[in-house]
């Protein structure tokens, strides 16, 4: 019989050095602007749209330190279930054979509060390979060296309030 694991309820279950290359679950998935309207265009037609809800979301970082894990709020820019491109408007579903509360974790910023981790863990995380994370990891930090000293540096990002 086989052993099956099942994935701690918060991102604070997992030890140091738990998620690596081995982790990595199914290959991303991009849906594109027009992809996106085609459906919306269907799901009109056949009478199947949803009622959009006002309803409350966390604001800052300590709303969200309060709430349980996995976050289910995909819209917040530091969820790790998917990434908007601003330039194209298409949105990549970072772990598609997934669903969002299946995630073991699901914010950036829990990863940030950990501390230093290794690439094999970021890569682990964010469903990509160890290569890819060094690629952007040096692409970031050339982009902090391209900031013009005289617009405050690479203070403007340490202060920075989204």
């Amino acid at each position: 019989m086989e052993n099956i694991t099942v994935p701690p309820t918060s991102t604070h279950d997992y030890p140091r050095g738990h998620i690596g290359e081995d982790d990595i679950f199914g290959r991303a998935k991009t849906l594109s602007r027009k992809q996106m309207a085609r459906e919306h265009r269907k799901m009109r037609a056949r009478g199947e749209m949803l009622e959009v809800i006002d309803y409350w979301r966390p604001e800052s970082r300590s709303d969200c330190l309060k709430m349980a894990r996995p976050c289910l709020y995909v819209s917040c820019r530091h969820h790790l279930y998917l990434d908007v491109n601003p330039e194209t408007g298409s949105i990549k579903f970072n772990f598609p054979d997934m669903d969002v509360w299946e995630l073991p974790i699901s914010c950036a910023l829990d990863i940030a509060d950990r501390g230093g981790i290794t690439l094999e863990e970021v890569g682990g995380i964010m469903n990509l390979t160890r290569e890819r994370i060094r690629q952007v990891e040096v692409r970031g930090l050339e982009k902090l060296k391209e900031v013009d000293e005289d617009q405050g540096g690479v203070q403007v990002y340490a202060d920075w309030e989204p």
